[in-house]
């Protein structure tokens, strides 16, 4: 795809991997519709991309998870004949914890932040993208969407059904113009993981991507015919040999059950406890690449303004 001659939707722009794929795609001429809940750093984004040659670039401060500011995004694209061809849907959350220590709220915003919105934005912008004689959408998955992993049980089932969302609408709109892709990075270096999590990838000796590396990544995607990508090795060969034989994968990470759990319990046991831990598994405790900034700011008179996003959802990447 012609990247000079795009106009990107990109949601989780202000995160660690939105900024720097805004940056990059800007720098190949592509016009960005940045998606982000903090006006402040919106501006602060489009202040550092690289001027489009015809059209300037535009910042959209919004509650994704919000039914009626969804709309308001369409008919606002609509109201300023603002056509994208590619929908990058990169907004997520995550959090490293044990599935029966997360709050009923949490698991709901997880699945509302990484999957509802998504499928619902998504099936928003078709009627706009079909319009299109070429038109993308990047998912923007994980590893943990192909490896079930403790410590992250709500974050996989999201990224497990977005994967599947992903090879299911790809085959449903293969006769359109429209191509889906899938990309799924590893743990990614972010200001916003958690201490817990960043002491989990240092003991089990993880690989952590760079941000700028992973979205160039995504824009190697984007300029080809692939349906996915996955990034990291091992990291790839454990996702088809979790595919092919999920109980070798599942004793080799059961190994490092007790010291997942460690770092992952939001009620720890005494200090004195002891803990005996296997040998390292190499697929790791791959951290999420979801960063999420919570803050909700009103947008500046100079950016398209849909409303404050509510801090029921989260997201950035």
């Amino acid at each position: 795809m012609n990247i000079s001659q795009t106009q990107i939707l990109l949601t989780g722009a202000c995160g660690g991997i939105g900024s720097h794929c805004a940056r990059r795609l800007s720098q190949q001429g592509a016009r960005i519709l940045a998606i982000g809940r903090d006006q402040k750093r919106l501006d602060a984004l489009l202040d550092s991309l690289q001027p489009h040659p015809s059209e300037a670039h535009q910042s959209y401060c919004i509650e994704l998870c919000d039914d009626n500011q969804r709309q308001q995004l369409i008919d606002q694209l609509n109201a300023h004949q603002i056509h994208p061809n590619v929908l990058i849907n990169l907004a997520g959350t995550n959090q490293l914890a044990l599935f029966e220590q997360q709050p009923e709220t949490q698991i709901r915003q997880l699945i509302e932040t990484n999957l509802t919105a998504t499928l619902l934005l998504t099936r928003a912008l078709l009627p706009l993208l079909q319009q299109q004689p070429q038109a993308r959408i990047i998912n923007v998955g994980s590893t943990f969407g192909s490896i079930g992993y403790p410590g992250y049980v709500s974050y996989c089932t999201t990224k497990f059904a977005l994967r599947g969302f992903s090879e299911a609408l790809q085959r449903e709109l293969s006769d359109s113009a429209i191509k889906v892709q899938y990309f799924a990075p590893r743990a990614t270096q972010t200001a916003l993981n958690s201490d817990a999590a960043d002491q989990l990838n240092a003991q089990l000796n993880n690989a952590v991507d760079n941000p700028s590396l992973v979205a160039k990544s995504l824009v190697e995607l984007l300029n080809s015919d692939a349906t996915h990508r996955f990034l990291g090795w091992p990291e790839r060969l454990f996702v088809k040999l979790n595919g092919l034989f999920p109980n070798l994968v599942g004793g080799s990470i059961g190994k490092q059950l007790q010291l997942i759990k460690r770092h992952a319990d939001h009620n720890p046991a005494p200090a004195d406890t002891k803990f005996f831990h296997g040998t390292a598994v190499t697929t790791a405790a791959l951290t999420s690449t979801d960063s999420i900034p919570v803050d909700s700011t009103q947008a500046t008179s100079n950016q398209t303004k849909i409303s404050h996003p509510s801090p029921s959802c989260q997201g950035d990447h």
